[in-house]
């Protein structure tokens, strides 16, 4: 398979005063291609650093992280933006929507940064939410909120799905709708999907499992026969 995503050598410290706070301390990893990872860790082992470099929103303190053969550490502020405009979508557990937009024009806003042809109420079938296109976010339970920012996500058809707790606000149904989902891309458009969960069941669907612990790499192993997400127990 064609290396994604590489990480080598990759430090985040944060300082304040005299106190040092190693995020990721010298941590090297690769993806590939279409690979549907999972990564495990405690509060506070680094997961979520990872996935902010990864997508751009934090830099290094030293290392190289390359996407698709590009050492993204080396660009700068606009081509940041271009680089999550077009390679990166972002599911976190905070639904960032526009309130005085509707679910469908929230997710058809991704037409002003890609050549995608996107058409909402298709992507919010996608994901559970036919005939919601026309409701405001205040008028959608948190699980329907979440769902439209996926949605959105979704919507431009990026290289790489960065999932932070992606199902957090979701009941357990429409939580493996939702994954079943990202797997599916996976399979059929060779999406790189990358998430970071606290939920070890999700484990068994990963065709690679990162274990992070105080910053470091604590275990990679590849599942040769991952589960489809459906057959999971939940």
């Amino acid at each position: 398979m064609t290396a994604m995503i590489e990480f080598e050598n990759v430090s985040r410290i944060y300082k304040s005063g005299e106190h040092v706070l190693k995020a990721l301390d010298n941590l090297s990893l690769t993806i590939d291609k279409g690979e549907f990872v999972v990564i495990l860790g405690p509060s506070g082992a680094g997961k979520s650093t990872l996935l902010n470099l990864l997508g751009g929103l934090d830099k290094a303190t030293s290392g190289k992280i390359i996407v698709d053969g590009e050492n993204i550490e080396g660009y700068d502020d606009d081509e940041l933006t271009k680089y999550r405009a077009k390679s990166v979508g972002f599911i976190f557990q905070f639904y960032n929507l526009i309130p005085n937009l509707t679910a469908k024009e929230n997710v058809e806003l991704m037409k002003d940064i890609t050549d995608v042809d996107i058409d909402g109420d298709r992507i919010l079938e996608s994901v559970g939410l036919s005939g919601h296109g026309n409701q405001f976010p205040a008028q959608l339970s948190g699980g329907e909120q979440q769902r439209v920012s996926i949605a959105r996500a979704l919507a431009k058809e990026p290289a790489m799905l960065l999932c932070d707790e992606p199902t957090g606000a979701l009941d357990s149904n429409t939580g493996v709708l939702i994954l079943s989902l990202l797997q599916r891309m996976c399979h059929e458009k060779e999406t790189t999907v990358v998430i970071v969960t606290h939920n070890t069941n999700l484990a068994d669907a990963a065709d690679k499992l990162i274990r992070i612990k105080n910053g470091k790499i604590e275990e990679v192993s590849i599942n040769e026969n991952p589960l489809d997400v459906n057959e999971i127990e939940w």
